[in-house]
């Protein structure tokens, strides 16, 4: 889970990148960047830590170009290190540089391939350096001078046939133009936008989230298709093909639960409008399984699931009440990258309203359980604010398995659904009762949105991947590196 952007303008696109990465911050709080080019050279500033504090107005001057890209990133694999951070460059051919957003699954052997075989040099243990480095290979493999469209598609065919996985690109060639495309999967979100720039013609932008479109006011064209490319020369020309034959779309269906934000718009579904069916969903479940609750208020857990909680709310005919007051100046406790720190973060974070919570049965809902030590957390809390009984509900299903597409989930003996019963999760977390979303409502209410999608991407939930490349060596190795001890060892 990052956040990328490429943009390519009649004028200096630094300072929409900078404010398409604010828009982004949410997908990625451990580094960000930005590499621009001036059809000459590229200029790069990139660092850990939050987008506000990577980037002074003199970074922002030294950003010269009318085409550029960024990216907020968040640790799926490897350490907090600079070196890590994006835009990637390497400087042959051309001069290349890539903002990524997801996993590749066989990149261990890629990086054989491209040491042995293509004789190229990697200086990380990222992925993304691995694509970056495929893409540069087969695009110099097409032999032009100054690659057209046809070259670059021709790269991009050739790279998807290497590269297994997720993957939503935005890839800039020095003084050539800017190449955005997506897995044939579709399992990572990437979407095309214009706007007509006085007389000079149309600029473009290329985003993870269609929100960047709406603030920066451009107009929506169409999210890229599983398997597209899209070239944006300097010039200001576009050029789309399909690179790759399409699989089954399959987007990952935790976009709409967690990641994106309500305000975005995902394969043509609307986040919050997802959000509001699974509060009707999760409603109806309750009337009939536990009608018994005695519930006074329905009290979200900020931010994500303040839609579901409200929906909810409104469908069991009960108060809905605001009673955690949320530190906007500490970032999601999910994407913390160990979990020290995210425990400790949690009561930064959040902090009750005792009002809300003295002699009530309240219902806590939040959009997942991952670790149970969040919920656990903040059920104590509810408790020491008053309340006399805490039910506790999950817009999604538990989650079970570890998600290789981009989300660093958690190592899977530390999911706290792992080899438990859900009344077992109960009772780790403190909670009187506990309701989980059923897949098949959580599904439905997203799928509502764009019946044309008849899979989503669940792994997570239901263990089945939707790439054939996943076993249980894989995912042994990919335990191995997720777990926290690895990180604080890091």
């Amino acid at each position: 889970m990052c956040g990328v952007v490429g943009i390519v303008s009649r004028s200096e696109v630094a300072p929409m990148i900078y404010d398409s990465l604010l828009l982004l911050q949410h997908r990625g709080q451990d580094a960000a960047g930005i590499a621009t080019s001036d059809s000459e050279s590229f200029h790069l500033r990139k660092q850990l830590g939050l987008v506000r504090d990577v980037f002074r107005e003199q970074h922002m001057q030294s950003l010269r170009g009318s085409m550029g890209i960024g990216h907020v990133r968040y640790p799926t694999a490897g350490s907090q290190d600079r070196e890590l951070a994006q835009p990637m460059y390497v400087n042959s051919p051309y001069g290349l540089s890539i903002s990524h957003n997801g996993n590749l699954t066989n990149a261990e052997e890629l990086k054989r391939d491209l040491q042995k075989k293509d004789l190229r040099h990697l200086n990380t243990e990222s992925d993304s350096e691995v694509l970056l480095n495929v893409f540069a290979h087969e695009l110099q493999s097409q032999g032009s001078i100054r690659p057209g469209h046809k070259e670059i598609f021709a790269a991009v065919k050739a790279t998807q046939k290497r590269v297994r996985g997720a993957y939503s690109v935005v890839l800039m060639i020095n003084g050539i133009g800017v190449v955005g495309f997506r897995d044939p999967n579709g399992i990572r979100p990437l979407i095309l936008g214009s706007k007509e720039n006085d007389l000079l013609g149309p600029d473009y932008v290329l985003a993870s989230e269609s929100t960047v479109l709406d603030v920066l006011g451009f107009d929506v064209v169409d999210d890229v298709k599983p398997g597209e490319a899209i070239f944006l020369d300097e010039a200001g020309n576009m050029k789309r093909e399909e690179c790759s034959p399409r699989s089954t779309h399959t987007p990952c269906i935790f976009e709409y639960v967690y990641l994106a934000r309500p305000d975005a718009k995902i394969d043509e579904i609307s986040v919050h409008k997802s959000r509001m069916r699974m509060g009707d969903f999760l409603a109806q479940k309750i009337k009939k399984t536990f009608s018994n609750l005695d519930i006074d208020v329905v009290i979200p857990i900020p931010d994500s699931s303040t839609t579901s909680a409200l929906q909810l709310a409104i469908s069991l005919g009960k108060e809905y009440r605001q009673g955690f007051v949320k530190n906007r100046y500490v970032g999601r406790t999910f994407i913390m990258p160990y979990q020290e720190k995210r425990e400790k973060s949690v009561r930064q974070k959040l902090n009750p309203i005792d009002f809300e919570f003295q002699g009530k049965n309240v219902l806590l809902v939040d959009d997942s359980i991952v670790r149970g030590t969040t919920s656990r957390q903040i059920i104590q809390m509810a408790r020491q604010a008053g309340a006399e009984k805490v039910y506790f509900a999950s817009a999604s299903p538990a989650i079970r398995y570890q998600n290789v597409y981009g989300i660093d989930m958690a190592a899977t003996t530390e999911l706290v659904a792992h080899n438990r019963s859900e009344e077992e999760i109960r009772d780790f977390i403190g909670a009187d009762e506990l309701i989980y979303q059923d897949l098949e409502d959580l599904i439905e209410a997203v799928k509502y949105g764009n019946p044309n999608i008849e899979e989503f991407e669940c792994s997570v939930f239901n263990g089945e991947y939707v790439t054939s490349d996943i076993d249980q060596i894989y995912l042994k190795k990919l335990e191995e590196n997720r777990s926290d001890s690895k990180k604080v060892k890091s």
